[in-house]
């Protein structure tokens, strides 16, 4: 036997440190080679983290909830020895006991909770951290709760509900769908409540005001007529999804013709040094994803090289997996230009913060249906704006104005001979 330590993964190259969020396994469980065992957030990613190991968690290192620098030790494991077998190692893992501390040597105080009670048929359920220690806060005992969580797991929404007053969430069928954090009922009639911030808006907000006082930002916006690709796209939907098995979403579309622009207009693919500016002669694409709690950028490596039906398929993996929280290391680093898909709210106009140390971002806003004149006749079309935010040390006006005209060109002449297969 042996014991292996997990270490704090860097989810992204300017990463320097990270936050427990949850812990997916508690000490004394048997955890399988890259089977998660850890949410951790960063102000670029929220990941479940795989474990490297097999074998038995012996020893949680890090609290949820605290944040350590990168290549920190959050957890032990109690690998078996090589070359026995498989079986034999699992039973190993589960029943072997971690060997006693050197005397004189300070024992951790235990980080995981340990199980309690459940009203469930007398099964035993795991509260995390924080959960326990809010209940404690206000004199409630979690197992005469009924939880709503995953197999009737009592979250921190069931204990808040209790302090309320009121009931309990009833329990959902499958996993529970992750939600914005919400205040409680107050009981004693205030009409405001402090909300802790999530570990992950926490990040996001010390990203942006970075961002904000790292760049001078400057802002445009475009106004473009995407009628033809519209009817494109409503005409061939359904045939791409039954041939190709992935949603044909407008991303794909705006992403080959921003590549073509980025090699135009390089500058905008390119990021500031105290030496120089650096241009990069490679366009790694992120795609701004909105989840619950916050953003997370995942990169399509080496967009412009990607024909277009394998553009479809990585931006949807790529959004698919950020939404379930299984995006690896790898898939946020890298970004050259982010593109963000803003309209998905309704959203016509939007003014977005850079994301450091790329020098621009862009934004898609909402397809809307408008009379406008053509030939000095008003005809019906499908209008939509497009806006940018750029960092004024290194793009002026006109360059950024250029680099938008050239994708409202490429959209407004789009032909289905205008994808790059």
């Amino acid at each position: 036997m042996g014991v292996s330590q997990i270490k704090m993964p860097q989810l992204g190259e300017s990463v320097t440190e990270g936050t427990v969020d949850k812990w997916l396994k508690h000490e004394g469980d048997f955890v399988k080679r890259d089977e998660p065992i850890v949410e951790v957030v960063t102000d670029k990613v929220n990941a479940e983290i795989p474990s490297p190991f097999e074998g038995k968690l012996v020893k949680i290192a890090v609290a949820e909830g605290e944040t350590v620098r990168v290549g920190a030790v959050i957890a032990q494991i109690e690998t078996a020895a090589a070359g026995a077998p498989a079986k034999e190692r699992e039973a190993g893992a589960a029943h072997t006991e971690v060997p006693p501390e050197p005397a004189g040597a300070r024992a951790p105080a235990p980080v995981a909770a340990p199980p309690a009670e459940a009203s469930n048929g007398g099964e035993r359920q795991r509260l995390s951290p924080a959960v326990r220690k809010l209940a404690a806060e206000h004199n409630i005992d979690p197992s005469s709760l009924q939880g709503s969580g995953l197999g009737g797991r009592v979250t921190r929404d069931d204990v808040l509900a209790a302090v309320g007053g009121g009931q309990a969430a009833a329990p959902q069928q499958g996993p529970a769908a992750p939600s914005t954090p919400t205040a409680a009922p107050s009981r004693d009639g205030k009409r405001e409540e402090l909300v802790k911030l999530s570990v992950m808006r926490k990040s996001i907000a010390e990203h942006m005001v970075r961002s904000l006082a790292t760049s001078p930002h400057a802002w445009t916006l475009q106004e473009i007529d995407v009628t033809n690709l519209v009817r494109y796209r409503e005409a061939e939907k359904d045939n791409f999804k039954a041939r190709h098995g992935t949603s044909l979403t407008y991303m794909p579309f705006v992403a080959q013709l921003v590549c073509d622009a980025l090699k135009q207009f390089p500058w905008l693919n390119s990021s500031w040094t105290d030496e120089g500016v650096i241009l990069k002669r490679y366009i790694n694409l992120g795609i701004a994803v909105a989840i619950p709690d916050g953003l997370i950028v995942p990169v399509v490596k080496d967009a412009d090289r990607l024909g277009f039906t394998d553009l479809v398929r990585v931006t949807n993996d790529l959004v698919e997996r950020a939404r379930n929280k299984q995006l690896k290391p790898d898939d946020v680093q890298g970004g050259t230009f982010t593109l963000n898909n803003t309209g998905a709210t309704g959203s016509i106009a939007s003014q977005p913060i850079i994301n450091q140390p790329q020098a621009a971002i862009l934004t898609t806003e909402s397809i809307v249906k408008r009379a406008v004149v053509i030939d000095d006749a008003i005809a019906m079309r499908h209008i939509m704006n497009m806006c940018l935010s750029f960092d004024h040390r290194i793009i002026d006006g006109m360059m950024a104005g250029q680099f938008l005209g050239a994708i409202k060109k490429g959209l407004e002449e789009w032909t289905p001979g205008s994808i790059r297969l």
